[in-house]
């Protein structure tokens, strides 16, 4: 996409970092930066920033992860000395992705380069809360950091302003948008199997046992209905428990799975899932939406504020085996529940969650506190439109 640009205007132009791990080990956090970086319309005029991904932790092991952020914060330096590095976008998660995005808001003061923080934890509170005070304390200095702090929802402003002590005038909330699809819809006439899919890393906080379990109770009709997880994890143990519960005729794991991949499999889904016990809002509902597919979901986090029970997904309490086959079987022998599902998660995804109203929200933040911003694809369209 670079080479759209003309050489001299690639050389002087100013530019903002996307800062996350560039791989697929960085889930949905990675997904929404690559989200990003893809809705930029790459324009030649200075008062245009280009949007660059700035890798924070490689993609082998966590000693490697050092070398990577090294890396990064030697970027910054070069970006600070040559004056062309407008911004950084941080993108936060839990566990060790915290300590290496405030190493890189540490290095961004010192510079004085300005940060936006965008937090995507699902479970960040939790851990906040078990730590000792000296490290609860490193994490209240480090949200001080950033110009601004954006957020998914209220569940999680509440916590950065109450107990991260954010003043509320530095916090913002962004939903995440997703792109339109890009795969043809399945044609219900021709299907012979009723599909179910599960999108994500296979693992408990994600419901997949319960989800397993639940695919055993009776009620499912295993000569047409078929269960595809898609993403990593511990892959072959489910695959063993799956033996065990004698489900595994007609569920299959196709392991990670690209965009592409996954773009496929939800043109062909009936019905997503996903039981989870802690999420924040997950791009993979957002996506089920867009491409008109009934979504099974628990009502965690950020979820319930958006979604509506009955009206665009079907709410399941985590851990609740038999609610959760309950559902799936309503969702799939209700043809009419399932097209209502399918036409209102899709009508709240053209009003919320398109990823060109995603890249334009950003793309007002950063001008506020970057002074320059990316130009989303969707304005770049406009702007072509009036100049023929």
């Amino acid at each position: 996409m670079q080479k759209n640009l003309p050489a001299s205007s690639a050389h002087d132009k100013r530019y903002i970092y996307i800062a996350c791990p560039w791989t697929h080990k960085g889930g949905g956090m990675f997904k929404v930066a690559d989200y990003l970086i893809q809705a930029q319309a790459f324009n030649a005029r200075a008062d245009i920033a280009e949007l660059r991904p700035l890798d924070t932790r490689g993609g082998a092991n966590a000693l490697y992860s050092f070398w990577v952020l090294a890396t990064a914060l030697g970027k910054l330096l070069q970006g600070k000395l040559n004056g062309k590095l407008a911004g950084v976008h941080v993108n936060m998660a839990e566990r060790l992705s915290f300590f290496r995005k405030v190493a890189v808001m540490a290095v961004c003061r010192l510079l004085r380069v300005p940060v936006v923080l965008h937090l995507h934890a699902a479970q960040l509170h939790h851990a906040y809360r078990a730590w000792p005070q000296p490290l609860q304390a490193l994490a209240r200095w480090a949200f001080s950091l950033p110009s601004s702090c954006v957020v998914l929802g209220s569940a999680a402003r509440r916590f950065v302003n109450e107990e991260l002590k954010v003043p509320a005038n530095r916090i913002e909330v962004v939903i995440n948008g997703v792109p339109e699809p890009t795969e043809t819809r399945r044609d219900v006439a021709a299907q012979t199997r009723q599909r179910i899919l599960f999108v994500g890393n296979l693992t408990e906080r994600k419901g997949v046992s319960d989800l397993l379990h639940a695919m055993a109770v009776p009620g499912f009709d295993a000569s047409r209905v078929e269960l595809t997880f898609a993403g990593g994890g511990e892959v072959q143990s489910y695959e063993q428990k799956a033996r065990e519960l004698g489900v595994d005729h007609f569920v299959r794991f196709a392991g990670w799975s690209d965009q592409q991949q996954v773009a496929r499999l939800m043109a062909q889904a009936d019905v997503l899932v996903l039981p989870s016990y802690d999420e924040g809002l997950p791009l993979v509902i957002l996506e089920a939406m867009a491409n008109g597919v009934a979504v099974v979901c628990s009502p965690v986090g950020e979820i319930p504020f958006v979604l509506t029970n009955g009206v665009n997904a079907c709410f399941v309490q985590p851990g609740d085996v038999p609610g959760i086959a309950t559902a799936l079987q309503q969702v799939l022998a209700q043809p009419a529940l399932r097209e209502t599902l399918e036409r209102n998660g899709r009508a709240l995804y053209e009003l919320q969650f398109s990823l060109t109203r995603f890249a334009a929200s950003i793309a007002r933040i950063h001008q506020r506190h970057f002074g320059i911003a990316g130009q989303p694809l969707e304005s770049h369209a406009r702007i072509t439109e009036a100049t023929l």
